[in-house]
């Protein structure tokens, strides 16, 4: 028992008069061969066509993916960096405020005890001097500090660009046309199984 669609195909392949002197079963395998050629490139293009979909799909998730972690990078070192500026700040008012009252401590028992001119002087500038020398190295490692948070974020962002280079290859998208073609020639063998019977059979 044959096919009667395979079979119609096979007949108009070979032809009305080729087809009256053939049986269902030579028109059905003519008419199964073509419509298989046919048929596999365009079920191959459409398999192909939902993986290049689900790809472009997964790279679109995983960018975002990507962009959200960069983004939580960036703030977490911008937050460090806050931190570190405000706890230097405060470093900073406390040197000042000790000082202020290390040097007026000094004033005062100098006062009481009588003592004053060049020694004094001497004692207040060394205060002064302390102060200015550890103010210098606060604010020198605050610059190594930003420094170094400039780097880092950098750094990120080149990592985040590669993360994305790696994620957004290209896709391999397949082509209608060279679908389009595969079938013609899947449907020209279908004739030339055809033709190829029909003269086997006279």
């Amino acid at each position: 028992m044959c096919d009667p669609i395979s079979a119609a195909i096979g007949s108009s392949m070979v032809g009305s008069t080729a087809a009256a002197s053939m049986s269902a079963v030579q028109l059905g395998m003519i008419g199964a061969s073509t419509v298989a050629g046919v048929a596999a490139p365009l079920a191959s293009y459409a398999g192909q066509r939902q993986m290049a979909n689900q790809q472009a799909r997964y790279q679109a998730q995983a960018s975002a993916a990507e962009r959200a972690r960069f983004l939580q990078e960036q703030t977490s070192l911008r937050m460090r960096q806050s931190q570190q500026q405000e706890a230097t700040n405060k470093e900073l008012g406390d040197i000042a405020l000790k000082s202020r009252e290390a040097i007026s401590r000094a004033r005062t028992s100098a006062g009481e005890a009588g003592v004053a001119g060049a020694s004094v002087d001497a004692l207040m500038d060394d205060y002064m001097r302390q102060e200015a020398n550890y103010r210098t190295a606060l604010l020198r490692q605050q610059e190594f500090q930003n420094i170094n948070t400039g780097l880092a974020l950098s750094d990120a962002g080149f990592r985040s660009q590669s993360n994305l280079i790696g994620i957004n290859r290209p896709i391999n998208r397949p082509s209608f046309l060279t679908a389009g073609l595969s079938a013609v020639s899947g449907a020209a063998s279908g004739y030339r199984t055809g033709l190829e019977i029909k003269a086997a059979t006279t």
